[in-house]
C-alpha cells in the first residue's frame, strides 16, 4: 500500500544537488505508488502538494541573522539563544501542520539535519521526530564538519544534538563511503549509501530543433564550440580551471558557459570569476535567469529551458571541483553523452574513478597535455563517440534509478520495521514566535 512521504528541507527549488536528488527520489518512489509532498522555505513544486514555509529557508534575514553570531564566533548571548528557540517553536509548529494536513506516514529530511544553514530547523525536526515517533529517513549530502566555515561555531550542543541526530525512529542515508565511515567514526550512526543516480534506462527528454534559439539566448553563434560549467558560482567549484582551459585551446570560437546564476554564498567569487575570465580573455556567459529542474511538474512552463537543454546543446563538460558530496554533473554529463573534464575530488577518487570510466582528469592543475586531449576529444567525433558510449554503460550498470530503487526500498522497510510510530496525537505547541523578543535583541529590527 502507498505511503505519503513528507520531503523537507531549507529549499526544494531549482537544480542544486539536494533540490535534484530530492526529485528522483520522488520519481522513484511515485512510480511504485507513494505520493510524495513538499515542506522547505523555497519551493516549485505542484502547490497543491506543497507547503511553504518562509522561515526554514536557510537565507531567511531571521536565519541569518542567528547564524551571524553563532558562526565563526566562541560564545553565545543569551538573546541568540532565545531566538533560536523562538523560531525552533514556530517551525515545529509548522512541522506538526504539514505532517497533519498531508497525513504523513514518513519523512524524508534533506541535508537539513547535515549541514546547520538553519540550526532552528534541525533542532525543530529532531524534537519532532523523537516525540511522535514518526518513521524517517535522514538524507545527507555532506555534513557541517566537511565545511571550513562551520568549524569555529557557537553552536556545538545543537550540532551535536541535531546534525545529525541519533534516533532509534530514523534511518541514515549518505551519498559516498568517506561520509558513511565519518559517520560511523563520530556519531556511532551506521548508514546506507545511496549514490546520486539518473535514470539511464531511458534517454533524455529535450526539445528538438532547439539549438538556434538556446544559443540565441546566450549571444553565442551557431559555429561557436560551448564549453559548459555546469554548476553554482562558489568557490569550492574551481571555475578558474574552467577558465584557463579554454584560455589554453586559444580558440575565439569556444565560449565557456556556466549554468547557475550566482548568490548562494555571495557574490564576491562570482565577481572574481568574471574579473579574471576578462583578465584572460575568456568569452565567458553565465545565466542570466534561474534554469529550472527538468523534474519541476508545477505547471510553470514559462522558462524557454530547462538544465537538460543546457547539457544537450554543450559540446564539452568542465567540472574541475576541489571538493563535492558526490557530483551531479559528472554523472548528467555522462547521461547527455559528453565529453567531460574533472578535477580528483576525494570522492571521485574513492568511489566513482574506480568504476574505469573514461575521463579527463587533473590534480588540482592544467598540464599542455590535458589541454592537447581536450582538444582532439572535442575535434575528433570518433574518439569522442566511444569515450561517451563507454562510460554511459558503466554508469547505467552503477548510477541508476535501479541501484535507488533497491536501496531506498531496503531502507524504507528498515526504518518501517524498527519503528514503534503510532498515530500519536500530536498536541499544538504554544508558538511564542512573535511575542518571546526581548527589548535588548536586535532580532527584532529586521522586521522593521
Amino acid at each position: 500500500m502507498g505511503k505519503n512521504i513528507g520531503f523537507v528541507s531549507t529549499r526544494l527549488a531549482g537544480i542544486d544537488g539536494v533540490s535534484l536528488e530530492a526529485s528522483k527520489w520522488a520519481d522513484v518512489l511515485e512510480s511504485n505508488g507513494h505520493r510524495c509532498y513538499w515542506f522547505a522555505g523555497e519551493l516549485d513544486k505542484d502547490p497543491k502538494k506543497s507547503f511553504l514555509v518562509a522561515e526554514a529557508h536557510f537565507q531567511h534575514p531571521h536565519n541569518n541573522w542567528i547564524n551571524e553570531r553563532v558562526f565563526g564566533k566562541i560564545d553565545r548571548q543569551p538573546y541568540v539563544t532565545r531566538e533560536i528557540h523562538s523560531l525552533r517553536s514556530h517551525l515545529k509548529a509548522k512541522l506538526r501542520k504539514f505532517i497533519d494536513n498531508f497525513n504523513i506516514d514518513l519523512l524524508i529530511i534533506e541535508n537539513a539535519l547535515a549541514i546547520p544553514l538553519n540550526i532552528p530547523l534541525g533542532i525543530a525536526l529532531t524534537e519532532l521526530i523523537s516525540e511522535t515517533q514518526i518513521p524517517s529517513l535522514a538524507h545527507h549530502h555532506d555534513f557541517y564538519w566537511e565545511r571550513i566555515n562551520f568549524l569555529v561555531n557557537a553552536a556545538g550542543e545543537y550540532l551535536h544534538m541535531a546534525f545529525p541526530p541519533k534516533l532509534p525512529n530514523m534511518e541514515h542515508v549518505v551519498i559516498n563511503s568517506l561520509a558513511r565511515d565519518e559517520l560511523a567514526r563520530r556519531r556511532g550512526i551506521l548508514a546506507t549509501i545511496i549514490p546520486n543516480v539518473l535514470d539511464f534506462k531511458n534517454s533524455p527528454c529535450i526539445k528538438k530543433n532547439y539549438d538556434k534559439e538556446f544559443r540565441k539566448s546566450f549571444g553565442i553563434n551557431n559555429g561557436d564550440i560551448i564549453i559548459l560549467q555546469p554548476t553554482r558560482i562558489i568557490k569550492r567549484k574551481g571555475i578558474e580551471h574552467a577558465i584557463e582551459l579554454v584560455r589554453a585551446l586559444n580558440e575565439p570560437h569556444y565560449k565557456l558557459i556556466i549554468s547557475h546564476e550566482a548568490g548562494d554564498e555571495g557574490f564576491k567569487y562570482a565577481e572574481w570569476v568574471k574579473y579574471h575570465a576578462r583578465e584572460h580573455g575568456v568569452d565567458l556567459r553565465i545565466a542570466n535567469n534561474r534554469i529550472p529542474s527538468p523534474w519541476n511538474n508545477n505547471g510553470n512552463n514559462s522558462n524557454a529551458y530547462s538544465l537538460w537543454n543546457v547539457y544537450a546543446y554543450a559540446d564539452f563538460i568542465t567540472f574541475p571541483s576541489l571538493y563535492e558530496g558526490f557530483g551531479n554533473a559528472l554523472i548528467e554529463a555522462i547521461y547527455f553523452k559528453k565529453p567531460i573534464l574533472i578535477n580528483r575530488y576525494a570522492t571521485f577518487v574513492k568511489d566513482i574513478e574506480p568504476k574505469g570510466f573514461d575521463l579527463v582528469t587533473i590534480d588540482g592543475h592544467l598540464t599542455k597535455e590535458t589541454v592537447q586531449r581536450v582538444r582532439e576529444i572535442i575535434e575528433s567525433s570518433v574518439r569522442r563517440e566511444k569515450m561517451v558510449n563507454y562510460n554511459y554503460k558503466i554508469a547505467k550498470k552503477h548510477f541508476s534509478y535501479t541501484v535507488l530503487k533497491e536501496r531506498l526500498e531496503a531502507s524504507m522497510h528498515k526504518v518501517f520495521e524498527k519503528s514503534d510510530f503510532s498515530e500519536t496525537s500530536m498536541e499544538t505547541e504554544h508558538n511564542p514566535y512573535n511575542t518571546c523578543f526581548s527589548e535588548e535583541s536586535q532580532f527584532a529590527q529586521l522586521s522593521n
